[in-house]
């Protein structure tokens, strides 16, 4: 199984070492976010926050984990589609469980590269320290490495059922899904029946929690718990609705029709 695992991961890696467009994705929509963020923050700081920043550059950066572990999955799986690569996958000795395995670790070092770069602009640019957070930063970022995973089991298993139509879907449900995660704001903000909905959510656990240990320097372990089991939960799910909606695909013959869209 491991060596399947790793023949997938050095597929991804020789890709991107082959491939500059490939690799300065990884950098650039992020670099480009933290930037754009940063320096609204600054200007507000001086304005009326002056600890705005120390807020809104951090959780720019845990929501790059986020949205990066969600388009890990689907982006990488949607490639093989649009190089009609899909159906060689299939016919390999190579199974789906391990494929998705193997594009969560390749999404692991991705984040992981990219939160330690933007951590080193965001030191350099603003003053903010990501290891200001202590030991907590692991389980927040953990946490957040989860909830992409199974955002994007569910989000590819809508595209395997319906094909590039539900291409959107990509980028749009991470940003559905925003609003709700208390990136840039607290949960308080938002109208009482919206609330209960927000904290059914993972990340809205790990955002307020952020926000907390930022401002008091405890890190509520409750909070990190409830996004544990939450995030488990999401998880089997996503897994569940994949895997029934392979099955669906399998049978219908819906797999050759994407191979040739």
């Amino acid at each position: 199984m491991w060596l399947r695992i790793n023949a997938i991961i050095l597929r991804y890696f020789y890709l991107h070492r082959r491939s500059i467009a490939r690799t300065m994705e990884i950098f650039f929509w992020p670099v480009m976010n933290l930037l754009v963020w940063g320096y609204v923050t600054r200007y507000l700081e001086s304005i009326a926050a002056p600890r705005l920043v120390a807020f809104l550059v951090g959780n720019v950066i845990f929501w790059d984990v986020l949205y990066r572990s969600q388009q890990g999955i689907t982006l990488t799986i949607t490639e093989e589609f649009w190089v009609r690569n899909i159906i060689n996958i299939f016919i390999t000795p190579i199974r789906m469980t391990e494929l998705i395995a193997a594009i969560c670790i390749v999404g692991i070092g991705k984040s992981l590269i990219t939160t330690a770069f933007l951590g080193i602009l965001a030191a350099l640019f603003y003053d903010y320290h990501l290891l200001a957070l202590g030991p907590a930063i692991l389980p927040f970022f953990g946490n957040l490495l989860l909830f992409g995973w199974a955002v994007g089991l569910c989000t590819l298993a809508l595209i395997f059922r319906y094909g590039r139509a539900a291409e959107a879907l990509i980028w749009g449900i991470p940003f559905l899904i925003q609003p709700l995660s208390a990136v840039f704001y607290p949960v308080a903000v938002l109208p009482g029946w919206l609330q209960k909905i927000a904290w059914l959510l993972p990340s809205t656990h790990v955002f307020e929690g952020m926000r907390l240990a930022q401002q008091t320097g405890h890190t509520d372990m409750t909070m990190l718990f409830t996004a544990l089991g939450l995030n488990l939960v999401y998880l089997l799910l996503g897994a569940l609705y994949f895997g029934w909606m392979l099955g669906k695909v399998r049978e219908r013959g819906y797999l050759t029709r994407l191979h040739l869209e």
